[in-house]
């Protein structure tokens, strides 16, 4: 495991991000609230960006943020040599790459930010290496929001040779990488991120829904946590949102639904025991059931209201 921590604007990767504007079209796939978001920090260190999806709104957002749009998957297969993969789960990566493969060359680099399945990721692995063509996990711990600043976390898995090939790409979106080793490494470690910060969102929901009931002034109760033994980062990118009740999306709460899922299949499978994020499924599924699921993940809270 490699960890590659902030360095200065000026490092060797940032620079080539930098002067790559006219010499390549980056391919992205998926055009959500991450996707959009990479498209933006892409298009701001200039490169050229094109894009598909199958929002027909998403692509018009794309548009007038300066970016070009394809009409289909394999249209940004002819055109562009590296893709990335921004997409909702598994399967549609395994459609997307179904729709790819007839298309894709050696000199083609696949860099896949979907959360999904570590076996999934394996499976796209091996099929790609079949072809020759390099396939890269790079998962992004951090919200959309966070993407458009450039301080996500990315953690990456696959052949090293290969990830020196999306150095600049990842320039763009962070100065911090994390090489967890072969493919399907970044997706176990993206799960266990997960785990811990969906939990932290959890357990600061309920820390200021409970501190309501006492009747503590809820700024200031976050302010005492964010200087306590307490203190998560989530403090800072989702407690403000959850005392204004502002639930605009950055990363949406069935997503994170989606992603316990996802950590829950892959507990049962080893074995692991994870009462807590049994537990978390459940509020999670309430908050759906609230018809919370569209709304940003900090909108948790609102699973707390009634609680006597």
């Amino acid at each position: 495991m490699t960890l590659f921590p902030e360095g200065s604007e000026s490092s060797p990767a940032v620079a080539a991000a930098e002067e790559a504007s006219d010499c390549e079209v980056i391919g992205l796939i998926g055009l959500g609230l991450m996707g959009s978001a990479m498209a933006e920090r892409f298009l701001a260190r200039g490169f050229e960006v094109l894009g598909f999806d199958i929002d027909a709104a998403r692509l018009g957002a794309l548009l007038n943020r300066g970016g070009r749009t394809g009409a289909s998957v394999c249209q940004v297969a002819v055109s562009c040599r590296r893709i990335i993969l921004s997409l909702p789960n598994s399967d549609a990566v395994q459609t997307v790459l179904g729709q790819l493969e007839p298309h894709l060359r050696s000199d083609h680099v696949i860099i896949d930010t979907t959360t999904g399945r570590p076996e999934a990721v394996l499976e796209a692995a091996r099929r790609l290496a079949g072809r020759g063509v390099p396939y890269v996990e790079a998962m992004i711990s951090g919200n959309s929001s966070q993407i458009r600043q450039g301080e996500v976390l990315i953690i990456a898995g696959g052949d090293a040779e290969a990830m020196a090939q999306c150095d600049d790409l990842f320039a763009c979106l962070s100065t911090r990488v994390l090489h967890c080793g072969d493919s399907g490494s970044a997706s176990k470690m993206k799960l266990v991120s997960n785990l811990v910060l969906g939990l932290n969102r959890a357990v600061l929901a309920e820390g200021l829904a409970f501190a309501g009931k006492l009747g503590l002034d809820l700024e200031q109760t976050l302010a005492v946590l964010r200087e306590s033994m307490g203190y998560s980062r989530v403090m800072d990118t989702k407690g403000d949102k959850m005392i204004a009740g502002d639930f605009e999306p950055q990363a949406r709460l069935s997503q994170h639904l989606k992603d316990v899922r996802l950590i829950l299949s892959a507990a049962d499978g080893s074995r692991a025991r994870v009462p807590l994020s049994r537990a978390h499924a459940q509020l999670l599924e309430q908050a759906e059931l609230q018809g919370l699921g569209a709304l940003d993940n900090s909108a948790i809270i609102r699973v707390f209201d009634d609680v006597e």
